[in-house]
């Protein structure tokens, strides 16, 4: 089935959230941010620098009607110790195509995620952890997402057998042979983000200067310059998730992290693409698609209580994969 509520009227934002916020010494790390509409017409991209106006522009690029915002970079953390549920049905499903994702959990020493959330929620944003499918009316939600997932769960982008190496430069290969791969990989990742056009949804990345310059310029080898391209690359794919999502839900979809029953808060969860294969059981019906909004209002409410000088950031420091032991997977990590 698709969607009733208007995907055409929708504005859809991808933001691939820094993990290093800033500081009296150190500026902030850039995020990437993209906004696109049901056409896949990319209305803007670009890069923003901090919680607050990552916010700001997100709060400009919904416009004046509903938006659908997917973020990579974890929103809820609810865990004293160990991974989130939705962490480790990552590495459950997706491991057969090398992927995996980071242990977040409330010792993690940065929780930007937590606080962009917070913001987001005071600012008039809606936490929707996905139990009910695409979200049914006019408003403002935002989500979490992993672009890695994406990579491997969307059989238009073409990595059947395992995802494509373009961040984390594996141990055998000394740093000047994997930059060159790394750029390599780049470009032919691009290439296959291009031939999204065509896709249902669609993605038009030459419908923007920014994103077609992706296109014509081949990637950098040098470390900066190559993180700036590599952010803008996820937020595109986050925005195009968040579109997909709405197009087709649990078609194309899953919603990993939710709990077997309700659990009185909002549920840590990731919305991603998924082949037939990397399907979870059906949903099962509870009562959190009723309670996004006493989710909304517990969220706050919780992440008040976290000290204040509590880096606005975070980087696990440490990986716990749902995985063979020694095996090397990529995570989540900026």
């Amino acid at each position: 089935m698709r969607y009733n509520f208007r995907v055409a009227d929708t504005r859809f934002i991808g933001v691939d959230l820094a993990w290093r916020e800033g500081s009296a010494d150190h500026l902030a790390n850039e995020t990437g941010v993209a906004v696109i509409d049901g056409d896949g017409q990319i209305l803007d991209a670009g890069w923003t620098r901090g919680i607050e106006q990552t916010l700001g522009w997100a709060d400009r690029a919904a416009g004046a009607g509903s938006a659908v915002m997917f973020v990579d970079a974890p929103l809820v953390v609810r865990n004293q110790t160990g991974q989130r549920l939705c962490e480790t049905q990552v590495g459950q499903r997706y491991w057969r195509w090398k992927v995996s994702a980071n242990t977040t959990n409330l010792q993690s020493p940065r929780l930007a995620g937590v606080q962009f959330l917070r913001l987001a929620v005071l600012s008039g944003w809606r936490y929707s952890y996905g139990s009910g499918g695409p979200p049914p009316s006019a408003g403002r939600c935002v989500s979490e997402t992993y672009p890695y997932a994406t990579l491997v769960g969307a059989a238009e982008l073409g990595y059947d057998t395992e995802r494509p190496r373009y961040k984390r430069k594996p141990r055998c290969l000394r740093a000047a042979q994997w930059r060159a791969e790394r750029a390599a990989n780049c470009d032919t990742l691009i290439e296959r983000i291009g031939q999204l056009a065509d896709a249902d949804p669609p993605l038009l990345q030459q419908s923007h200067p920014i994103t077609k310059d992706l296109a014509e310029r081949p990637s950098p080898v040098s470390d900066t310059a190559y993180k700036h391209r590599e952010d803008l690359i996820d937020a595109l794919l986050c925005a195009w998730t968040a579109s997909l999502w709405a197009r087709h839900g649990f078609e194309r979809c899953r919603v990993l992290g939710l709990p077997a029953t309700p659990t009185g808060g909002p549920a840590a969860t990731m919305i991603v693409p998924a082949r037939p294969q990397q399907r979870l059981q059906p949903l099962p019906k509870s009562a959190l698609s009723a309670a996004d909004a006493d989710g909304c209002r517990a969220l706050v409410e919780a992440t008040e209580t976290l000290p204040r000088n509590l880096p606005l950031t975070y980087s696990p420091q440490r990986r716990q994969a749902a995985a063979p032991r020694g095996a090397l997977l990529p995570g989540r990590g900026k």
